[in-house]
């Protein structure tokens, strides 16, 4: 199965369930956003690839960004609609790998967060897409990067995460490792008027290296600003000379 159908027919569904609350992370992604020097100062124009349900595009809009919001699934899409309500904010039903085919205008800053990268199919494309990054921003724009460093391969019981859970679902994440790809099984147990029904989905991730990343965006030139893991999540920001 494809990252898309994976979304499309099993994680879109309860996407903004497994996330946690939508104000407080938005809340915090906006606090980390200023105390980095993160605000709008020339074009004001920002691109969130990835966006899901608008835990970083509502901060960015809030913050002042004119933000377009890209994401492959029409129901997360739609759930920042409702997110985003009263907010500039320009939804778009895409690939985030066309990205050269809709940034038509100077960019201040693009965001691609919440393990976004691997969802590409090989490191060749993450490459490609970082590289299409720099030749998008402006001279002094930036890119704010977050994705899970799988570097250390987990093995035997290690390798069933548990999720989130409360009275009505149990999330199960089961991980397998391979050379450049994680298997990635999502086993969700739902509480139904008839008992517990369990819905299994799987896909591949790009074994991403934070490494490789920072090697990446210093091949296009772009300055690392910060690069530390907050949250489990390796966060890069990158700024175009």
């Amino acid at each position: 199965m494809t990252v898309k159908e994976h979304y499309d027919t099993h994680l879109a569904d309860f996407y903004s369930w497994m996330t946690g609350d939508f104000e407080t992370k938005q809340k915090e992604f906006q606090h980390f956003l200023k105390d980095n020097g993160i605000i709008p100062s020339s074009v004001k124009r920002a691109i969130d690839l990835g966006a899901g349900h608008g835990l970083q595009s509502v901060p960015l809009a809030k913050l002042g960004f004119s933000v377009t919001a890209v994401d492959f699934n029409k129901h997360l899409l739609s759930e920042l609609k409702v997110n985003a309500q009263g907010l500039n904010i320009e939804t778009l039903n895409s690939d985030i790998k066309k990205l050269n085919q809709f940034a038509d205008k100077e960019v201040e800053l693009i965001v691609c967060c919440g393990d976004t990268l691997s969802h590409l199919d090989n490191k060749k494309e993450i490459e490609d897409l970082i590289s299409d990054i720099a030749a998008t921003l402006k001279p002094g724009g930036k890119v704010l990067l977050s994705f899970r460093d799988y570097s250390m391969e987990l093995t035997g019981d290690n390798r069933f995460i548990p999720v989130k859970s409360d009275d009505t679902r149990i999330l199960t994440c089961v991980l397998d490792y391979e050379k450049e790809t994680v298997r990635v099984t999502d086993l969700l147990n739902e509480k139904t008027e008839t008992g517990w029904k369990q819905k299994i989905s799987s896909y591949n991730k790009v074994r991403i290296l934070p490494n490789e990343i920072v090697k990446f965006l210093e091949a296009t030139r772009m300055e690392i600003q910060f690069n530390q893991v907050i949250n489990r999540m390796t966060t890069v920001i990158a700024a175009k000379s």
